[in-house]
């Protein structure tokens, strides 16, 4: 009866969960996505953000090689209507869109390798080589790797000032 009465109340509420897991360099991940929309005044009474319409959280679970079972709970709002799964795809999408900026930067400005850290040097650093990210990847006249693209600005002014100033 319980179990009945519980089934009806959630079919009534506006929430939805997700629940999705895989396993990914020798351990099980999983992250249990929940979202609930039609909050109302109660989160947001002085409508002070825009297009409000759900909240929602994902809990991340990480099985190690050594047996520890790791939790991690994430909160977000969202303009999105009350479908997890779409909560999920975009969750996703940012971590992967950063994740992948981080790994380039690591990689191929050696970000990580860096051994400056006084004061406001490694934020102001870190802004330049974004920058340079940023130019690079919109110079398209040389097919070629973002590492050669470094060293040939470089070696060769003309292509630094191509690069610098998008004269194309």
């Amino acid at each position: 009866m319980l179990n009945k009465l519980y089934k009806n109340e959630a079919e009534k509420s506006p929430q939805s969960d997700y629940c999705k897991s895989e396993l990914t360099h020798g351990r099980i991940e999983g992250r249990y996505y929940y979202i609930v929309s039609n909050i109302g005044d109660e989160v947001d009474p002085f409508s002070e953000w825009k297009n409000l319409k759900s909240i929602g959280f994902v809990d991340y679970f990480r099985s190690e090689k050594d047996g520890k079972i790791t939790c991690e709970r994430r909160y977000y709002i969202s303009s999105l209507s009350n479908n997890s799964e779409i909560l999920a795809e975009a969750i996703r999408g940012h971590w992967g869109i950063e994740n992948q900026l981080n790994w380039v930067l690591d990689v191929q400005f050696q970000e990580d390798d860096s051994r400056i850290r006084t004061d406001n040097a490694p934020e102001k650093l870190a802004v330049i080589r974004q920058i340079a990210l940023n130019l690079l990847n919109q110079e398209k006249t040389v097919k070629t790797g973002m590492k050669n693209k470094r060293k040939r600005a470089g070696w060769n002014n003309n292509y630094l000032l191509k690069i610098l100033f998008n004269s194309q």
